[in-house]
């Protein structure tokens, strides 16, 4: 790729720094010049993004598995352009016969498809012939172009089966026990940057939906109880009058409570004694809608002040089944990860009015919701439990495109946990990626992170979506100072919160609310090869203590940890971050103000990755 490149230059203590220009693609470019995005990292003055009203009425089988329901769409086109067509995404086509798909799934789950009975735009009926899908998108012409401004009613009326031993993101648990997402069919984004989002869902790429409002009525067995989403509206139609009660009081209450016990499963008699029963629900700009749906699991709720200023609360959930018994724990995670995200890190009011961690068969997270499996450790079952809630954050809250930029919320779910995982439980040093990546970093598995997560694949992929960014905010966190920081990072949210960043919007915004230039660091951590590698250069007797040299023998930059440890037992730790390497540097000089005798000398920490770690241990005579 050809890249064109321009200078954006900051004030850092009041003198200008001369600082590398990041490259900028050219659509990136073709955005500034169309007003869209900044050299700033602020939206531009002519920034839009599309979105629409969704109104989905569904009905479950547990036993056949049927999903069926009605989709009425009011898409609003605020876009510059004439749309000529509508892009829709029939997410579970990655079922499909013939699908290209990026994992295998077993043959039981292979089958049709959406099937599409019907399709209207503005009332007219759209004929099956222009309804031939190709793979995960389906185009469908418009009977008139939609312009700026303008507005179009879809209707579509679908059915397919859901996956049942191949549980990839959605499909079943176990009998009676569901996990359904990315149920409906859906219009793509339309976006300043590519047009429409054609990219296929092969199963390994996550997602970039639209900002939108949903309302949803799902029908499901009697017995079943429905979790969800958005707000439940009819809980009191639903539920039988004691579990309607709880849930009122737990949405007030600091405490965890039961709304439905093994005893009460027993019992029977939870929900409304109807043949079927009617869950609705609604959503108020988010990106996507999911549900989850059984008939044998404990609910465990509480709830909690996530911001101070209007003492408005989010409720916090927990569904599993009993006999999961490494799930009992989980409630307290994950209230914890709410109070830790609203209060610590990013300190940033838990945006939405509730989370339920449900007990599944995988490791993702949706709005308002997460679908975890069961650990085989309590250290485990906290790491995997805040990192999925802290997705709320990043992509959901930030509109995040994770089919091309996976890093952009996958790093920030690790960083958080790094961070939140400790608050939990001091005792966990967390270190996810970080090993990996010093093994691999500098090789021909090892690509630049901006490099788009549609090129990569395995090893790959993960490198550059976890640990690499998560160890980029990191140390960008130690260089700036925590209230710096999260200055810039507020800087960063204010801006996009329910818009759609893109690389740049994320680095101008840091830099802007810093009030410094990180360019330097975004360039060769995040743009450029290489790999990281300290090692001491010498360890000298000074007057007054000692001069211990480090040696920068990678390009990568990364804090230099050392830990002193005397003749006598005892030890010192010192620290210095990224900044020593700002200047382009190969070493630095850390002064050790001590006249005891030296034992040995270790360079490095948990999170502090080296390629070549042989040479981190100075050993004294």
């Amino acid at each position: 790729m050809r890249f064109s490149f321009f200078a954006v230059l900051l004030l850092l203590s009041g003198a200008a720094l001369a600082q590398p220009a990041l490259p900028v693609p050219r659509d990136i470019q073709a955005a500034f010049a169309k007003g869209t995005r900044s050299e700033t990292g602020q939206p531009g003055p002519s920034y839009w993004q599309n979105t629409a009203d969704y109104d989905l009425t569904v009905s479950f089988d547990p036993k056949t598995r049927l999903v069926a329901g009605t989709v009425r769409i009011l898409y609003q086109n605020n876009s510059p352009d004439s749309l000529t067509h509508l892009w829709f995404k029939l997410y579970p086509n990655l079922y499909k016969k013939g699908v290209p798909r990026a994992t295998t799934f077993k043959s039981e789950d292979i089958g049709d498809g959406v099937k599409i009975e019907q399709m209207t735009f503005n009332g007219k009926q759209v004929g099956s012939s222009k309804l031939q899908a190709e793979g995960t998108n389906l185009s469908v012409r418009l009977y008139k172009k939609l312009g700026k401004g303008q507005q179009v009613r879809v209707e579509v009326q679908y059915s397919y089966t859901l996956n049942k031993g191949s549980h990839q993101r959605t499909g079943e648990v176990e009998p009676n026990a569901h996990f359904i997402a990315y149920f409906f069919p859906r219009i793509a984004v339309y976006d300043d940057i590519d047009g429409w989002n054609k990219h296929p869902y092969l199963g390994s790429q996550e997602f970039y939906n639209d900002f939108c409002n949903f309302k949803a009525a799902i029908t499901v067995p009697k017995d079943f109880v429905v979790w969800a989403t958005g707000d439940l509206l009819n809980a009191e139609e639903v539920l039988t009058k004691k579990y309607a009660q709880r849930l009122r009081e737990a949405e007030q209450k600091d405490a965890v409570a039961f709304i439905i016990t093994p005893d009460d499963l027993k019992a029977g008699s939870i929900t409304a004694p109807n043949t079927t029963n009617t869950w609705r629900f609604e959503a108020k700009n988010v990106t996507d809608f999911v549900f989850a749906t059984t008939d044998h699991y404990v609910w465990q709720s509480s709830s909690l002040v996530v911001d101070p200023a209007t003492q408005r609360r989010t409720r916090v959930d927990a569904v599993y089944n009993p006999k999961h018994k490494d799930y009992e724990e989980v409630i307290h995670f994950a209230r914890k990860t709410v109070e830790a995200m609203s209060y610590t890190f990013p300190k940033w009011p838990f945006p939405y009015a509730h989370e339920t961690v449900f007990d599944g068969l995988d490791q993702m997270e949706y709005p308002m919701m997460v679908n975890d499996n069961p650990t085989h450790s309590r250290e485990d079952a906290i790491t995997l439990t805040d990192h999925e809630v802290f997705h709320t954050m990043f992509p959901f809250y930030m509109g995040i495109n994770e089919t091309k930029y996976g890093w952009m919320d996958e790093g920030w779910a690790t960083i958080g946990e790094w961070i939140i995982s400790s608050i939990i439980d001091p005792k966990i040093k967390d270190d996810y990626g970080v090993r990996p990546y010093a093994q691999n970093a500098g090789t021909e598995l090892d690509l630049p992170i901006v490099t788009l997560t549609t090129q990569q694949s395995g090893t790959t992929m993960f490198l550059n979506s976890y640990p690499k960014p998560g160890l980029g905010y990191l140390f960008v966190k130690d260089l700036l100072g925590d209230e710096l920081f999260t200055q810039a990072l507020h800087t960063y949210i204010r801006r996009w919160n329910g818009k759609h960043p893109q690389p740049t919007d994320f680095f101008y915004s840091m830099n802007a609310g810093a009030g410094r230039n990180l360019n330097w660091f975004w360039q060769r951590w995040f743009y450029e090869g290489g790999y990281p590698d300290l090692a001491i250069g010498s360890v000298s007797k000074m007057k007054g203590g000692y001069d211990i040299v480090v040696l920068a023998k990678g390009s990568k930059p990364v804090p230099v940890d050392l830990t002193i440890t005397y003749a006598d037992n005892s030890s010192e730790t010192l620290h210095r971050s990224i900044a020593v390497w700002e200047s382009g540097a190969t070493s630095v000089t850390v002064p050790l103000a001590s006249g005891k005798s030296i034992k040995q000398v270790t360079l490095g920490s948990t999170l502090v990755p080296d390629s070549f770690p042989a040479d981190n241990v100075w050993q004294g005579k």
